[in-house]
């Protein structure tokens, strides 16, 4: 007579579908596309789900037609919030009020943004003053070198006195300013190299 125990045992491992939690793929940052202005009602619901979620924000100072001026904090990327999910979960995230979709990459996947984009913004944020640019595809590119944002290239602008470089997450087509010191810049070629001093 066959041992129970041993024919569960082969019938929980006939599965393949089913990984061990330790052979999960490790979760990873997609960019989720939101309705207009829904950025921070999205997050509530993420929250809500136990789903991981980075939504950048700025701070703005505005003037009301009375006159009141008030601080409002907004979304650094408008139509746009960050979520760390595996793949599996996507399904999970569509379900959300307010998400349209996940942006995709090549062959309609869903694109992942590295780890160290979304960690730089994180950390850099709190460091900086910062906010939402256009698109720029014209301009000296360069490398900011030390700091909060070191090792993120954008195009270098100026606005007033001070140095402004235009970081893109590419996989979003979004662009945000930092103020930078001119000394933080290394300049690149258009090959994205460091041009020699």
């Amino acid at each position: 007579m066959p041992d129970i125990a041993q024919e569960e045992t082969v019938q929980a491992s006939s599965h393949p579908l089913e990984l061990p939690p330790d052979a999960q793929p490790a979760p990873k940052w997609f960019a989720v596309y939101t309705n207009s202005r829904h950025e921070k009602r999205v997050a509530q619901h993420l929250s809500m789900r136990q789903i991981e979620h980075y939504l950048p924000l700025y701070r703005v100072q505005r003037k009301w037609s009375n006159g009141l001026r008030v601080t409002l904090d907004l979304p650094l990327f408008p139509g746009y919030i960050f979520v760390r999910i595996q793949r599996v979960q996507r399904v999970r995230v569509l379900e959300v009020p307010g998400v349209l979709a996940l942006v995709g990459g090549t062959g309609g996947e869903p694109a992942s943004l590295p780890e160290a984009d979304i960690e730089a913004l994180r950390s850099g944020l709190p460091l900086r003053r910062v906010e939402p640019h256009p698109l720029l595809k014209v301009g000296q590119r360069a490398r900011i070198r030390s700091g909060a944002f070191e090792g993120m290239e954008g195009v270098v602008v100026r606005k007033k006195n001070s140095f402004r470089v235009v970081l893109t997450l590419d996989t979003i087509m979004q662009s945000f300013a930092v103020e930078v010191d001119g000394k933080e810049l290394e300049p690149l070629d258009s090959a994205g190299l460091a041009c020699a001093s």
